[in-house]
């Protein structure tokens, strides 16, 4: 087989631009989503994942045995941005947030371990400058993200024997059909463009494996959404 890959959030927005990326290169992609990924392809395999639930990673992680022993590469996608106020932020959806920005990413490595290749296996993991970055009116999702990102740098040390290549990304704000259902006011011309976003995750996913990037942040030319 060819390398394989895992996408979460495969479709739509930037997990969809991936994974066909990825196809295209020769990789073997498992797709992870709740709502199904409209790609045909031979090397491809949709799988149903719901990323907030163990149950639903855990089934994902048994589909992908029956087809692979080893995991190459893993992108860690699937995220969700709600916008208010924090006066007006109901618990509901701060905990739909951390659900599915800081608990998904956990539970999505926790059974990716035995599948590690050691030496070979590279996590890319899309954070946002959200994890760096103090935003107004995305108190939940800065939080998530911050948190995700202080659980990768923990387990960079955990996993050090295995010399697990890690490269966090922190794109600024990428037009996708997600600024869609927030009612956000901001100016689409000042954020990255998908094929932008798909530049960079391609120099970084094709590079040796002689050479790691552990930290990339990108923006807009206009800088910091505000």
């Amino acid at each position: 087989m060819d390398k394989c890959a895992i996408v979460t959030g495969s479709s739509s927005g930037l997990g969809l631009e991936i994974t066909k990326s990825l196809l295209f290169s020769g990789y073997t992609v498992f797709g992870g989503s709740r709502s199904g990924t409209k790609i045909e392809h031979d090397n491809f395999y949709d799988v149903e994942l719901d990323i907030t639930s163990e149950e639903s990673v855990a089934e994902f992680f048994e589909t992908i045995r029956e087809y692979a022993d080893e995991i190459d590469l893993v992108v860690n996608n699937a995220g969700v941005c709600e916008m208010a106020p924090l006066g007006e932020m109901t618990t509901e959806s701060f905990e739909k947030q951390f659900a599915t920005n800081t608990l998904g990413p956990f539970l999505l490595f926790k059974y990716l371990e035995p599948m590690l290749v050691k030496g070979e296996t590279h996590i890319v993991s899309v954070l946002s400058t959200a994890a760096q970055y103090g935003y107004p009116n995305v108190s939940a999702y800065n939080a998530s993200k911050f948190g995700q990102l202080g659980m990768i740098e923990s387990l960079k040390k955990e996993w050090k024997e295995q010399k697990v290549r890690f490269t966090n990304l922190f794109p600024g704000a990428i037009d996708t059909p997600l600024w869609d259902k927030m009612g956000s006011k901001f100016s689409r011309d000042k954020m990255l463009s998908a094929s932008d976003f798909m530049s960079v995750f391609n120099f970084v996913v094709h590079a040796p494996p002689t050479i790691q990037f552990p930290e990339l942040t990108f923006l807009h030319r206009e800088g910091y959404l505000e």
